[in-house]
């Protein structure tokens, strides 16, 4: 399916460490690049976030965010439950032994070891932000293809309007090949020494060619299915359809250019901004 090139996606993961989330985005790019928005504790990733990112998208400018929130804190904070028993345990037996003595709770916790900073663990995390980041892919992905359907619906209501133009100029081609001869025949006629038929003929046959059209209308007939079929293939169509664009050019040029009468020179402009029409599309397509 075509996919546009501008996309947003988002997404948030809960952790033993806090609210992991993750940002992708991207406009237009003749290539694929990537900018990464991370923590320290997670740009070791980053290697296998392009990696990731790369083997799903193959154009656009991507910005990747991701953030950790709430991973310091009290609520990072975790006890050593095993030493804050031992440490109890003494506390009382020493109370027991001295009347006077009182321990604070607030003590017990100052023992270093009691109180630990919930720090992430590395593999863990990794984990979660790898697996966060797939889910994110493929909504951006998906919001992809739902921007490039849009596109692509434009861009056929533009191929239909110019195999419709191609067919209009087929149409009159006969009418106006038999005006070029008339006009022809009639500047011969005027010439004050008859001409010889078989001259006249030859040159009436010349001057025809220079204004045949057929071949070009074929060309522009094959753009049209092949364009047709770009559009509705699974891979990404960017660059063949910059190229298609480049051959529809050309022939509405050599119509523009082989043009003797006003309605098909009008028919070759129209065609010229069909075809800038679909070039605007195709710059945000994959």
């Amino acid at each position: 399916m075509i996919r546009s090139m501008t996309a947003y996606a988002s997404g948030e993961r809960t952790t033993p460490w806090g609210t992991l989330a993750c940002e992708l985005r991207a406009v237009n790019h003749r290539f694929l690049e990537i900018g990464l928005r991370a923590p320290d504790e997670l740009r070791v990733l980053e290697p296998q976030l392009r990696e990731r990112i790369s083997a799903k998208v193959s154009r656009g400018k991507l910005d990747l965010s991701l953030r950790l929130r709430g991973a310091e804190g009290a609520a990072s904070l975790h006890v050593d439950e095993a030493l804050l028993g031992q440490l109890s345990a003494i506390a009382r037996d020493a109370e027991a032994r001295f009347p006077g003595l009182r321990t604070q709770f607030v003590d017990l916790l100052q023992f270093p070891g009691v109180l630990r900073s919930a720090a992430p663990e590395p593999a863990a995390l990794q984990a979660e932000v790898l697996a966060l980041l797939d889910e994110v892919i493929e909504a951006f992905i998906a919001a992809r293809e739902r921007e490039g359907g849009k596109l692509v619906a434009a861009m056929l209501e533009r191929v239909d309007g110019i195999a419709a133009r191609a067919a209009d100029v087929r149409g009159l081609v006969p009418a106006i090949r038999a005006g070029q001869r008339a006009k022809l025949e009639a500047r011969l006629a005027d010439l004050a020494q008859a001409a010889d038929p078989g001259r006249v003929e030859q040159e009436l046959v010349l001057a025809l060619q220079k204004l045949d059209v057929d071949e070009e209308l074929d060309r522009l007939d094959s753009h049209v299915v092949e364009i047709r079929r770009v559009l509705d293939q699974p891979e990404p169509a960017g660059r063949r359809l910059d190229f298609l664009l480049q051959e529809f050019n050309r022939e509405a040029n050599t119509l523009g250019s082989k043009s003797v009468d006003a309605r098909t020179t009008n028919i070759a402009v129209e065609l010229k901004v069909l075809i800038d029409q679909i070039r605007e599309q195709v710059q945000n397509i994959e």
